[in-house]
């Protein structure tokens, strides 16, 4: 009995101890959650809304910018994180070489822009890919260009722009897991492969990767997530406009201006929000699907 009781109590005080963090994290993360759904089947501009059922998914189908904003974030996750995860594959297998100097030094300069100051980072892009800016200048020099190119003036320049700006910044936070991964692979297999004569383009594709195949499915996973969430770096090039023409308008910026920017339209806004829900959902399980191991059956 006093042994039952002596659990009892455990149980009590293992719960009155998390009590405060189940408090915090229903009202500030699971009840936005349930608020935000709520929110998008409503209707009306600003603190007056109604329920309004399906109407907003309807205006969805027929929005031109949400078409726009929609169809950038694809392009931004379809072309930067595939680049952006093999950069930082190829990154981690060369400073992985315990032969090569300066590893360290080599590793905190990758790492080291995804810890910088975002304001000033993008100040620094927005300088450095102005009209008069170095990268023209570079280009005009080599004779790569016959004119600057206005590259936030341009859609698809203002594109690329973005995608190498964020590369810039997240690669090296990729490398870190890649790195710490390939640490933990035991040499001997690399040694046995290396005196077999394996080349090491054919180590890193047929050992290392298949290795690595549930921290690539991790990062790609949260790098997923962080694309289809692409804020910060298009608000600030742009001034928060996404231009020009809306040709950098991603969705979680689209938004911000439904909810700040524009009459407020909080039920609109949830809407697209959930829109972002269901493709990080989507990807995710087919992602996961992908990566599963196929074992033949026995």
């Amino acid at each position: 009995m006093a042994q039952a009781n002596l659990s009892r109590n455990e149980r009590i005080s293992g719960w009155v101890f998390i009590a405060p963090a189940l408090v915090l994290l229903g009202v500030f993360m699971i009840y936005p959650i349930i608020w935000s759904l709520w929110m998008s089947f409503q209707v009306g501009k600003g603190m007056n809304f109604s329920f309004g059922g399906f109407t907003n998914i309807i205006r969805m189908t027929k929005d031109p910018v949400f078409i726009r904003a929609l169809t950038n974030t694809l392009i931004f996750l379809v072309v930067q994180v595939p680049i952006m995860i093999f950069l930082a594959l190829v990154f981690a297998n060369a400073l992985n070489d315990p032969s090569l100097r300066f590893r360290a030094l080599f590793r905190t300069a990758i790492f080291l822009p995804c810890v910088t100051s975002l304001i000033a980072y993008s100040t620094l892009f927005k300088s450095m890919f102005a009209g008069d800016g170095v990268i023209n200048k570079a280009l005009l020099a080599v004779h790569i260009i016959a004119e600057p190119i206005a590259w936030f003036a341009d859609p698809f320049w203002a594109k690329v722009v973005i995608i190498l700006a964020i590369t810039w910044r997240w690669t090296g936070y990729n490398m870190v897991f890649y790195l710490a991964a390939m640490q933990n692979i035991d040499r001997s297999i690399y040694e046995a492969a290396r005196i077999d004569g394996v080349p090491a383009w054919a180590r890193f594709r047929y050992l290392t990767i298949p290795m690595l195949k549930p921290v690539i499915l991790f990062t790609t996973v949260i790098s997923t997530i962080g694309t289809l969430q692409l804020f910060d770096e298009v608000y600030n090039f742009t001034a928060g406009t996404g231009g020009p023409s809306d040709s950098t308008l991603t969705l979680s910026l689209y938004i911000y201006n439904l909810t700040f920017k524009f009459m407020p339209s909080f039920g609109y806004a949830a809407t697209v929000s959930w829109v972002i829900v269901v493709i990080v959902g989507i990807l995710s399980f087919l992602q996961f699907l992908v990566a599963r191991d196929r074992r033949p059956a026995a």
